[in-house]
């Protein structure tokens, strides 16, 4: 089929008779976080949806018909444990997607293979931060075994034990950027054009 439907948007390469490039395949340890990241979203938004329909709806639906209170104290609970998993693999994830805020006043001013070693030392600082925050989280999470949430009795590990998968992603992918493993979402270091 030869026509402007057969090129693929923006690449003229094929039009012209040249073999495009295929597009850099996604590392594994990319994709499961951001799909456990889209999971986790998809019940939190479905957990903050129930909680309004239970109580705006459902209660005062109760209270009229004089029919026994639904508890729905676990939708907060529900939601605190999916906030602290989706800030912990997030903050990882962003690592490699560079999106964390930056400020690159002094690093355009030098030479680009000073901002490659600056942004090298930056990303083992960031290691060492992930590193800090798995080992701290561990002890956290290791302190509060013996607890269980109010609501649902969920052992709080598990909600301390997304500081440990944070910050362990965190230090992975910090390293990674610091060995040349992985390289951070094809944005330009800072300063450079």
């Amino acid at each position: 089929m030869d026509g402007p439907l057969s090129t693929p948007a923006g690449n003229q390469a094929t039009a012209l008779g040249r073999p495009a490039q295929a597009p850099p395949p996604r590392h594994w340890m990319l994709t499961i976080p951001r799909l456990f990241l889209a999971a986790i979203m998809f019940v939190v938004m479905a957990n903050l949806l129930l909680g309004v329909v239970l109580r705006y709806v459902v209660v005062p639906f109760t209270d009229y018909f004089d029919l026994p209170s639904v508890s729905f104290f676990w939708v907060e609970e529900v939601g605190e444990f999916g906030l602290a998993w989706l800030t912990a693999i997030g903050a990882a994830v962003a690592i490699i997607e560079r999106t964390h805020f930056a400020l690159a006043v002094f690093t355009q001013r030098l030479s680009p293979r000073t901002r490659v070693i600056v942004d090298r030392v930056n990303h083992a600082l960031i290691a060492g931060f992930g590193a800090l925050v798995a080992i701290y989280g561990w002890r956290i999470a290791m302190l509060n075994a013996m607890l269980e949430s109010p609501g649902l009795s969920i052992n709080l590990a598990w909600l301390y034990g997304s500081a440990v998968a944070g910050g362990t992603l965190t230090a992975i992918y910090g390293l990674a950027v610091v060995f040349g493993v992985m390289r951070p979402n094809d944005a330009p270091l800072h300063g450079e054009a």
